[in-house]
C-alpha cells in the first residue's frame, strides 16, 4: 500500500509509458512537472499552443526540444480541441491542463462531437492528498467539478475513489461518507444520501470497500472522536477516502490542508475516456508531478 506520494512517482516508473497531451503548454510550472515526468521515463510528451511562445518558455527552462513533439494552436480553444481529438485518435493516453481556463479545458473534454465522456458517464475529480497530521494518504471527491451532486453522481463519485485506492494498492479501502452529523437526519440530504450509499455497500451494490455514512469529519478521521461519540465502524477514524456531499466542502478542507498543513497533492479528473488532469494555475510543479503520475497509474 502507498503511504506517502512520492511512491505514486516510483510506482508509474514501473508501469508502461504514457503518451500525454499538454493543453496550451507556455506555463512554466506545467512544463517543468512534464519534464520531470520525461525524465523519469513514464511519460512522452505532445503539447498544443503557440509553437513561439513554447520554445520561449522552454529555453527559459532549459528544456530540451527534441524530447517533445508541438503542435501549433491559434488560442486556448484551438489548443483543447486539438488535445481532444488527438485522445479519440488514440494518439494519446492522457491529457493535462496547462494555462487554460477550467471552463474552456472542461468544455472540450465534453464537446458534443469530439468530446471524451462516454454516454451517460460522469467526470468527478478525485485527489490525493499527502497530509502530515494524518497516518497515510486520503483520497478525496470532489473538490472541484460536481458542485452539488445528486445521488446518482454520487455512486459514480464512490466508485472513482475506490478505483483510486486500489490503484495505490489498498484492497479494501475504507471509504467515509461525509456529512455534518453522523445521524440519519431526513431534513439533511447529505445524511440520507450518505446512509443509502452505506447501504447499497452493505448490500453488493458498491463493491470493493468498507462504505460507511453519515459521517462527521471528526469522526472520519479521529478515532479518539468517534469513540467518545460512541460510533462503532471500522471506517472511523482510519479512513482511506473521503466523499464530500458538495463542492463547498469539499474545496474549503482541500485549500485548508494546502494552506494551513502544507499537504501536498495529487488529482485527476475520472470518468473521461482518459484521466485528465486538472492542476490549478497556482499548484506547485511537484503537485502537477505528482497529478502526472496518478493518471499514469489509471490510464487502461
Amino acid at each position: 500500500m502507498i503511504k506517502q506520494l512520492n511512491e505514486i512517482i516510483a510506482l508509474a516508473k514501473k508501469g508502461p509509458v504514457r503518451k500525454m497531451v499538454l493543453v496550451n503548454g507556455i506555463d512554466s510550472h506545467s512544463l517543468e512537472a512534464a519534464r520531470l515526468a520525461i525524465e523519469l521515463g513514464f511519460i512522452k510528451l505532445v503539447i498544443t499552443g503557440p509553437r513561439a511562445e513554447i520554445r520561449q518558455v522552454c529555453q527559459q527552462l532549459n528544456m530540451d526540444f527534441s524530447s517533445f513533439e508541438i503542435i501549433e494552436a491559434n488560442n486556448e480553444d484551438d489548443a483543447a480541441l486539438t488535445a481532444v481529438k488527438m485522445v479519440n485518435s488514440g494518439k494519446a493516453d492522457l491529457i493535462m491542463k496547462g494555462l487554460i481556463s477550467t471552463d474552456k479545458y472542461m468544455r472540450a473534454l465534453l464537446n458534443k462531437e469530439f468530446g471524451l465522456l462516454p454516454h451517460k458517464g460522469v467526470l468527478s475529480h478525485v485527489s490525493v492528498i499527502e497530509n502530515p497530521n494524518y497516518h497515510k494518504l486520503l483520497i478525496v471527491s470532489d473538490v472541484a467539478v460536481i458542485p452539488y451532486p445528486d445521488f446518482s453522481q454520487k455512486v459514480a463519485m464512490a466508485n472513482y475513489l475506490i478505483q483510486t485506492a486500489h490503484v495505490l494498492g489498498i484492497d479494501k479501502p475504507k471509504v467515509a461518507v461525509i456529512a455534518a452529523t453522523e445521524q440519519v437526519l431526513p431534513s439533511i440530504q447529505a445524511c440520507t444520501d450518505a446512509a443509502m450509499l452505506s447501504k447499497m455497500a452493505e448490500r453488493g451494490q458498491i463493491t470493493g470497500a468498507l462504505v460507511d455514512g453519515p459521517m462527521a469529519l471528526d469522526v472520519a478521521l479521529d478515532r479518539e472522536s468517534a469513540e467518545i461519540k460512541k460510533i462503532n465502524s471500522s471506517v472511523a477514524g482510519d479512513a482511506d477516502c473521503l466523499l464530500f456531499p458538495n463542492i463547498d466542502a469539499g474545496n474549503v478542507f482541500y485549500k485548508m490542508g494546502a494552506k494551513l498543513c502544507r499537504s501536498e497533492q495529487a488529482a485527476v479528473v475520472m470518468g473521461a475516456r482518459v484521466p485528465a488532469i486538472l492542476s490549478s494555475r497556482g499548484d506547485s510543479t511537484q503537485t502537477k508531478l505528482y497529478s502526472i503520475a496518478l493518471a499514469a497509474l489509471l490510464s487502461k
